[in-house]
């Protein structure tokens, strides 16, 4: 088919797309439990977050993929923790502590690069450069993938149970519920640092959350709401990618931009929850 044709013949096309592909498997059924959790803006916070760290990384290794990856990872553990401190220690609750810190980390970030950098190593760093990933970056998010699923699978019982009913394993399995939401957030970052390196720190949280919460409009049990979630993902990448390639608009935000589209579509159409399926279902109810 004629609009496979950029996938067939461009290696870098190929390699956008199984990015794409990795972080729509890993990324977003995080981003599913982050909604659950009510903890959405902590996707957001932790994305900034990152930025501080990939920057002096950056600044003393230049556009070093591994330094700015470790430097991004170090950066959001180190928030996450703060922020969990905040909560902990005071009457802020983590998504309010976390506002309180993403917008600083966000500025100083920015701060640091413009200290070295030329404004198109800032916007290569914000908004990513999807067409440009290399092989070492596609192994990366690839290995980054394997290890979020398989740590996913280990504590997906304990956090399923602390996010429908977080008093009952904080009461009887205190230490278990801490370990299991610190892994959790680690796996948020991990994966925030994965695309950080392919859609940038502002455009990384996008294909987290913004699927996953379309997806609650078409299912209502959790396993398929995360499946629905990747696969609104990956549709956002493909046809985001086609957008990109034909339009000649900028990769990254396209893929976004796409799944922003299944979200408005979502809400309106969506079985579980759309607007549609709740008034259809008002106005049977009203004429029997």
């Amino acid at each position: 088919m004629s609009f496979l044709q950029p996938f067939i013949e461009f290696d870098f096309m190929r390699r956008a797309l199984l990015s794409c592909l990795c972080l729509s498997l890993s990324a977003t059924p995080l981003g599913v439990i982050l909604s659950l959790r009510r903890l959405s803006l902590a996707g957001d916070a932790l994305s900034h977050a990152v930025l501080p760290g990939a920057a002096i990384g950056y600044l003393f290794f230049g556009m070093s993929t591994l330094a700015m990856g470790v430097g991004g990872l170090v950066a959001g553990l180190l928030v996450a923790l703060v922020s969990g401190i905040i909560s902990r220690t005071t009457l802020l609750k983590e998504d309010a502590s976390f506002s309180g810190l993403y917008m600083g980390a966000l500025a100083l970030g920015i701060t640091l690069i413009s200290l070295k950098g030329s404004g198109m190593d800032l916007l290569n760093i914000l908004f990513g450069s999807l067409l440009a990933v290399s092989h070492s970056a596609l192994l990366t998010t690839s290995l980054i993938c394997l290890a979020s699923l398989l740590m996913l699978r280990v504590i997906y019982r304990p956090l399923i149970i602390d996010t429908f009913d977080s008093d009952f394993l904080r009461v009887g399995h205190r230490p278990l519920a801490i370990a299991t939401h610190g892994l959790f957030l680690f796996l948020v970052v991990l994966n925030l640092v994965a695309g950080f390196q392919i859609l940038g720190t502002l455009m990384s949280v996008g294909l987290m959350m913004v699927p996953a919460v379309s997806a609650r409009f078409w299912a209502v049990r959790l396993v398929p709401t995360m499946i629905i979630a990747s696969i609104i993902a990956l549709l956002s990448s493909f046809i985001g990618l086609l957008l990109s390639w034909y339009s000649a608009l900028p990769a990254g935000p396209a893929v976004v931009l796409c799944s922003a589209v299944f979200f408005l579509v979502s809400c309106l159409m969506g079985r579980a929850n759309g607007w549609l399926a709740r008034h259809s279902f008002r106005h049977s109810g009203a004429s029997s």
